[in-house]
């Protein structure tokens, strides 16, 4: 018990503040104060003088040093500090034997390694030039803020240190009690550090938190602190699913050389079979190359996932890579771990090729793009692939008459097995001039035109339900635009400063007309909302497939007021036209002559409180069909966040039917959602929860927490939801993930679904 005892206080010593003042003391004591420190050489055992790094003298300094010629020993007492081989020995006493070569040290022992390795020791033997020894209620700093302590240590050749009751962790200890157990430890009976391999090996293990033993391993190997990548068995994944029932994983990792590694994960179910997951990377000196298969059983056939991503770099313009995700079903990504990238959904799985090209101002891309439908309600055949894409787009300098030119220009081919087939090249060009009025008033004029030439074939068929089977014509939409604002500011001293901007915008176009529904395929603008974000815009639409031209002028009041910490942003604002457009449906706000008003309103009153409203609210009722509102208060230590979404119409629904929507289908269903987030930091530990609800359907949508602990050494995670909505044959569906993360150890989880 005293000898597991000392090798607790010796961690303690390592880790607290104190000692790291008393190590730096004693390296200044070790440097000559004074002209009555010497510097001695002694010669090797041999008798030889060499300075090769197999047969060094041993160099030191030291206050005192004393000589016994009839037994060979060479004495240095206070604050004695050797060297030899790039070994470095600091003590209170050191005696050499010049026969030997042995050296025994004692008192505050510490034993600098060539590789930066910190040893330290009550008392220590070495011979063979500080390869080989024995050191007693031994102590070690290891790399990322690792600490070791043994009662005693048998050193080999420089390369294997062989522990007896050792003691490991990289928590630090209380500074007002070190006698206090860290966070977490490791304690085994016995262990062998291999230097030349950086494995630190521990047999008969009993992992401590704050003291008390919560675990046991007959044999733990882990790498050394330094380490970065190395071979070898990772902690298992434990957990259970409603769908696979309890699992249990073993990863290992096999790091194969400098440039590529693996990781291998079979998995044990109780409810379906076995499956496997083999992820491969790759490094070389143009790029990166990532690769991930998995297979297992679900509903007792063989499914699995493909997964390979790369990008090259060829030269300082030029890059090219792949993306390819590909899986057998959409039940097996619901219940099993995969390499695919998602991003946030299971229904689509996009693969691309391309080839991308930066320039002064410019760029260009080419590429091909494929979807696999996953879900039962999209068919494959439905789905559009790209073969090929191009894109480029510049944006100059400004020119001699003070304008600057933008060009971008698209070019594709889509095909689908059933629906529109589309071939479309086009240009949009735009030439702006910037000016300023003798009233402080400020003009853009700008020359907006888009062109654009279709053969398009089956657009009677999804996603557009035209009216033609095929489509050859090409058309252009020139826009000219006149942009004004007159903005007023006034300081007003301890009132903080003042911004009244009158805002409004004519464009001049010739009508687009709603015969574009019928004769020109769609495939770039099917989700539009008018919000303040487009009042200004030349099109509505994200894309050019649809246009909105015609003459109208857009009118907006914008306000600001900024006090001190204060700040407050409005805007307001209405687009008047010459004639009423049916293209629009008839909840956009859009259709008629006069629109719908916008506005939006951020304030931010203090740090602490940031509030942002959206709203579109119908031209002639005021009613709200659109509202989009965000706030958050309080500060890091507790933040409160709130969001309220509501629109007269779900714009997800507009591609399944023919343009514009019938009243009464889908497109017309109002969305009214409700969301509150609050998080919380506090020194080492972090919260967050969240909640969704349809106030439509007066249910829950979503709720869930996460709480994480995380210090020096150790991360603690702790994930809960519940999500209430039917998805892949499921009503609502609840997970927790608990993650237990020992730095320069490893990570444990738990999940549960």
């Amino acid at each position: 018990m005293e000898r597991r005892s000392y090798a607790r206080r010796l961690v303690a010593a390592c880790t607290r503040p104190l000692w790291i003042a008393a190590a730096i003391g004693l390296a200044a004591a070790t440097a000559p104060l004074d002209s009555a420190r010497a510097q001695f050489r002694l010669p090797t055992a041999a008798g030889g003088t060499s300075t090769g790094s197999n047969n060094a003298p041993v160099t030191f300094t030291a206050d005192q040093v004393e000589y016994d010629k009839a037994r060979a020993l060479v004495i240095a007492r206070g604050a004695v500090e050797a060297w030899q081989n790039q070994h470095v020995l600091r003590a209170d006493e050191i005696v050499f034997n010049r026969d030997t070569g042995v050296a025994n040290a004692t008192g505050h022992v510490v034993l600098l390694e060539p590789d930066g390795q910190t040893l330290f020791a009550r008392a220590a033997t070495l011979t063979n030039e500080m390869h080989d020894g024995e050191l007693h209620d031994m102590g070690a700093l290891l790399a990322e803020n690792g600490r070791m302590a043994a009662n005693g240590a048998r050193r080999t050749g420089g390369l294997l240190n062989e522990l007896s009751r050792v003691v490991y962790s990289s928590c630090n200890l209380c500074i007002d009690d070190p006698t206090k157990a860290p966070l977490w430890q490791i304690r085994a009976a016995s262990g062998v550090q291999d230097l030349e391999h950086q494995m630190i090996e521990y047999n008969d293990v009993v992992l401590d938190i704050y003291g008390q033993p919560v675990a046991y391993f007959p044999f733990l190997a882990a790498p050394d602190p330094a380490v970065q990548r190395r071979s070898g068995v990772l902690i298992p994944w434990l957990g259970n699913s409603s769908n696979v029932g309890a699992f249990i994983a073993q990863p290992y990792y096999w790091a194969i050389d400098g440039q590529s590694d693996a990781t291998i994960v079979p998995m044990l179910t109780s409810k379906t079979g076995p499956q496997l997951d083999v992820q491969y990377r790759r490094a070389f000196n143009s790029g990166t190359l990532l690769t991930n298969v998995s297979a297992g059983y679900v509903a007792n056939q063989l499914q699995g996932t493909l997964a390979v991503r790369g990008q090259f770099v060829y030269d300082d313009t030029w890059r090219w890579g792949f993306d390819i995700n590909r899986a057998s079903s959409i039940l097996y990504l619901r219940d099993f771990h995969t390499g695919l990238d998602l991003n946030g959904s299971l229904n689509l799985l996009p693969s691309t090729l391309y080839v991308e090209g930066f320039g002064q101002g410019s760029y260009t891309r080419f590429d091909i793009i494929s979807y696999q439908s996953l879900s039962t309600t999209i068919v494959d055949s439905n789905l559009p692939l790209a073969v090929p894409r191009y894109l480029y787009s510049y944006f100059g300098q400004p020119d001699r008459l003070g304008g600057r030119l933008s060009v971008d220009l698209s070019a594709f081919n889509i095909m689908r097995g059933n629906g529109t087939d589309t071939r479309r090249a086009a240009m949009t060009l735009n030439w702006a001039r910037p000016a300023t009025g003798a009233l402080g008033d400020r003009w853009t004029f700008t020359f907006h035109g888009d062109l654009a030439a279709y053969d398009a074939a089956q657009i009677n068929n999804q996603p557009n339900f035209g009216m033609l089977g095929r489509s050859d014509t090409a058309r252009g939409l020139p826009q000219i635009g006149i942009d004004w604002r007159w903005p007023f500011a006034r300081d007003a001293g301890a009132w903080g400063t003042q911004l009244i901007e009158p805002m409004a915008q004519l464009v001049l176009a010739p009508r687009a007309g709603d015969s574009q529904l019928f004769r020109i395929p769609n495939e770039d603008s099917f989700d539009f909302e008018f919000s303040d974000n487009n009042l200004f815009g030349f099109n509505r639409f994200p894309g050019i497939d649809r246009q909105a031209g015609g003459t109208r002028l857009n009118a907006a009041l914008h306000g600001a007021w900024y006090l001190g910490g204060t700040a407050f942003d409005g805007l307001i604002g209405q687009s008047y036209r010459t004639y009423r457009d049916t293209m629009f449906p008839a909840a956009s706000g859009l259709r008629d002559r006069v629109s719908d008003v916008v506005a939006r309103g951020t304030l931010s009153p203090t740090p602490w409180l940031d509030l942002t409203y959206r709203t579109r609210l119908d031209a002639k009722t005021m009613a709200s069909r659109m509202v989009d509102t965000v706030a958050s208060v309080g500060t890091s230590r507790l933040r409160i966040g709130s969001g309220y979404t509501y629109s007269v119409f779900n714009p997800y629904t507009y591609y399944v039917q023919g343009p514009p929507p019938p009243v009464g289908s889908a497109y017309y269903r109002p969305r009214n959602e409700v969301s509150l987030t609050a998080s919380s930091g506090w020194d080492k530990y972090r919260v967050a929860a969240f909640a969704r609800r349809d106030l439509a359907t007066n249910r829950m949508v979503a709720y869930g927490a996460d709480l994480i602990y995380e210090d020096e050494c150790f991360i603690l995670d702790l994930k809960f939801n519940r999500r209430y909505t039917t998805y892949l044959y499921e009503n609502g569906a609840t997970t927790i993930l608990l993650q237990f993360t020992f730095k320069t150890v490893g990570q444990f989880s738990y999940r549960a679904l």
